[in-house]
């Protein structure tokens, strides 16, 4: 099943990475970039490399810093099957060096600058990217705008990107308003309704609200399989509903039922 939820960590509270692992979060990402200050990031990296050094069933991914070689060599080198989210990627380039650094860590490339996105298909074809993702906050700073309409055309953007490169349409950024489980669903239902799969979360209250979202209904899922059904021999049908249905169709059924 493709994730639905991530729930993002600071790396300086390990108090917390527990509780995240069991929060119902598809994935945990341990944060060592914003979250944290820079008094406190070489003890944030020790605490992650200490966790990860056992970690839980729950897939872990975690956010380095900008140009921070050390941390990805570290990271490496305890053989903990983790993803990497590498920040502000402008360009494929950059990931060159990451990639190297890396070995066979998957990478998440995080896009936050108007130049970043610009290059989003190249970076979303890059042979270390595994996925593509919005850095919603950052690009608005950058652009001037958090208009609705800006940050739609960010994220079918961004989904052309991925979906071009063959990559899993990307996640939502987070919804940084923590209380707003209102503005969360309605936000969250419109990134769906764009086609864009599932959310990072800052807060394990988050998590529920954008499982439900994004979980298909009984509906989605009967007409899914009636389309598998119909076109089991190829060809064209139609379902007892009337609606005509082609193997165009067939991606979506086979997505909407293996979420």
């Amino acid at each position: 099943m493709r994730p639905l939820s991530a729930l993002y960590v600071p790396g300086d509270r390990p108090d917390r990475f527990d509780k995240a692992a069991a929060s119902g979060a598809d994935i945990v990402i341990l944060d060592l970039e914003d979250a944290v200050p820079d008094r406190a990031k070489a003890q944030a990296l020790a605490n992650v490399l200490e966790w990860i050094d056992t970690p839980p069933e729950t897939a872990v991914q975690i956010r380095v810093n900008p140009g921070a070689a050390h941390e990805i060599r570290a990271i490496r080198s305890t053989g903990a099957d983790v993803g990497l989210r590498i920040p502000k990627v402008d360009g494929p380039r950059m990931l060159d060096a990451v990639a190297y650094l890396a070995g066979p860590l998957p990478l998440t490339a995080l896009i936050e600058s108007a130049r970043g996105l610009e290059a989003a298909a190249e970076i979303a074809a890059h042979p270390a990217v595994h996925e593509i993702a919005l850095g919603e906050a950052d690009l608005a700073s950058d652009l001037g705008s958090a208009d609705p309409l800006v940050r739609d055309h960010l994220r079918i953007s961004l989904l052309l990107a991925a979906r071009a490169a063959g990559l899993d349409a990307p996640m939502l950024s987070a919804y940084p308003a923590i209380q707003d489980l209102e503005g969360l669903r309605a936000d969250t239902q419109r990134g769906r309704d764009l086609g864009l799969h599932g959310r990072v979360a800052v807060h394990p209250k988050q998590i529920p609200i954008i499982k439900q979202v994004f979980a298909p209904s009984e509906e989605e899922r009967a007409w899914a399989r009636a389309v598998l059904d119909a076109l089991d021999d190829g060809g064209v049908a139609t379902l007892p509903d009337g609606q005509m249905v082609d193997p165009a169709m067939l991606g979506r059924a086979r997505r909407l039922l293996d979420d």
